[in-house]
């Protein structure tokens, strides 16, 4: 049914998707449908749930990094994670940030937002300061990366042909260089 339900969301988008599309595609009676969830609302919340608890966990994976080519390959490898995040989840996490998701399913796509950047503004400061680097507004930095990071994986994830890697070290690469970090 999960499944089932990801393909017509991502094929009808939100407001499109009926219930009984998703049990002709699962090839289910509405009885057994309705033993797990009581609406398209609530297939989504499940499917939103596995996206935000993945998610989460690339956000608890980013790391400190440092202002030599340590810290950007490092930076690197978390953009990759973030990118194989994103794709596993593309149908539910473009329709968040598209906002065609009802309100308290677009409110804990925002929270994930703020959340990542949390992590991006600890992980990207430390070695900025250390560096003698000083940000007036880290989290309106980490912010803007977080939505250019997220843009571009939304428009990969529609079958837009990118270089997914080197975009990955291209937006890593910018990432750095907005915290004023500089390989030597």
């Amino acid at each position: 049914m999960l499944e089932a339900g990801m393909i017509e969301f991502e094929e009808r988008g939100f407001n499109g998707v009926r219930v009984d599309d998703v049990v002709k595609r699962a090839g289910i009676s509405h009885g057994t449908f309705y033993l797990y969830f009581a609406n398209k609302e609530d297939l989504f919340k499940a499917l939103l749930r596995d996206a935000l608890h993945d998610m989460e966990i690339v956000a608890g994976d980013f790391p400190v990094v440092t202002s030599d080519g340590t810290g950007l390959r490092l930076l690197r490898e978390w953009v990759r994670k973030f990118s194989a995040g994103y794709a596993a989840h593309g149908t539910v996490l473009r329709t968040l940030s598209s906002a065609n998701a009802p309100g308290e399913m677009y409110a804990e796509g925002l929270q994930l937002f703020f959340s990542i950047t949390e992590a991006m503004t600890t992980g990207m400061t430390a070695a900025a300061v250390a560096a003698g680097h000083h940000q007036e507004n880290p989290e309106l930095t980490a912010f803007a990366c977080l939505m250019m990071l997220e843009r571009v994986n939304f428009v990969i994830t529609t079958e837009v042909q990118l270089p997914e890697d080197m975009m990955s070290d291209k937006i890593a690469d910018i990432m750095f260089a907005a915290f004023g970090l500089i390989v030597p």
